[in-house]
């Protein structure tokens, strides 16, 4: 069945946000007398919620000390968002415009809140390509959960087999093929080839415009 909706992550899959993670995560992990993790750890944790993201480096932090973590993070975040948004990837907008002549339903899901998704969209130019957008303060459940992609499908209408899931992580992978969509892992942004084929991603991407020879 041909491709009708193609949902996008956003961290590492459109948007180059990478260093302003890392640089965020490991400002709060020294305010907060924690250990900073490397940058290959703190990279290992996008796509997740920030909740998961702070417990999966620190399996013993209480779920308080999590919220706290979150809350001290999104306060650094915020700072001087409005002279950090990040960059397209190359062909990025290229690949959206063709996406949307091709009438193709375009939607995000998302393990970023909605503040800063909605802001990023908007400050890139390329919020009025996605019709629908699922944030992590928008679903109960989270990557690799399927609730994003099932959630995306009966909003918008449309069956599993006729949906693909573009996305950076193995989360993003893990997530399509819990829904029963096909999924398309991109190497440009932070995982490696290698993570995303034991992830069992059905197409692996090196640039965007070779996402049309996926649908």
């Amino acid at each position: 069945m041909a491709t009708k909706l193609v949902i996008f992550d956003f961290d590492g899959t459109l948007g180059d946000t990478r260093r302003k993670i890392i640089i965020t995560f490991q400002r709060t992990m020294r305010e907060r007398g924690l250990e900073v993790m490397s940058e290959e750890v703190c990279a290992s944790t996008i796509g997740l919620t920030l909740e998961d993201g702070f417990k999966a480096m620190y399996p013993t932090l209480s779920d308080t000390e999590a919220e706290a973590c979150v809350e001290h993070y999104r306060r650094v975040f915020f700072e001087d968002i409005d002279s950090t948004i990040p960059e397209l990837f190359d062909g990025v907008e290229d690949a959206l415009a063709r996406l949307s002549a091709m009438e193709l339903k375009l939607t995000i899901a998302s393990s970023r809140s909605s503040p800063s998704l909605t802001l990023f969209l908007k400050s890139m130019g390329i919020a009025d390509y996605f019709s629908y957008i699922v944030a992590a303060d928008t679903v109960s459940k989270h990557k690799p959960d399927p609730e994003p992609v099932l959630q995306t499908l009966s909003v918008c209408g449309y069956k599993p087999e006729e949906a693909v899931v573009v996305g950076d992580m193995p989360v993003d992978v893990l997530m399509a093929r819990n829904a029963g969509v096909r999924s398309v892992g991109v190497t440009w942004g932070n995982a490696t080839r290698k993570e995303l084929e034991t992830a069992e991603a059905d197409y692996i991407l090196d640039h965007i415009s070779e996402l049309f020879d996926c649908l």
